[in-house]
């Protein structure tokens, strides 16, 4: 099955969950700001990313959303559009 484009988004209130959340989606993320982020997924990855951020949220603190966006419509961005990843090295200075 193709890889369908998703947008997903949260709101956490704990620092400790919000921490482990971004790192669930830094595993999934094409790319994203803050507590937005792009996601190319397949139906399982999907189900994978869904299950893996229920195990971590708080029902009652914290909200998720994932919205599928329509694969036929054409993506318009503004700005300079960067792919998230981890660089080699950090400078501390």
């Amino acid at each position: 099955m193709p890889r369908q484009p998703f947008i997903a988004a949260y709101d956490i209130a704990c620092p400790r969950r919000l921490h482990r959340a971004l790192a669930v989606l830094h595993d999934f993320a094409t790319g994203g700001q803050r507590s937005c982020f792009e996601c190319f997924l397949s139906e399982g990855e999907r189900r994978e990313l869904l299950a893996r951020m229920d195990e971590l949220l708080d029902p009652a603190q914290d909200r998720f959303f994932l919205l599928r966006l329509d694969p036929r419509s054409r993506i318009a961005t503004l700005g300079r559009g960067v792919t998230m990843e981890d660089p080699l090295c950090y400078w501390v200075g």
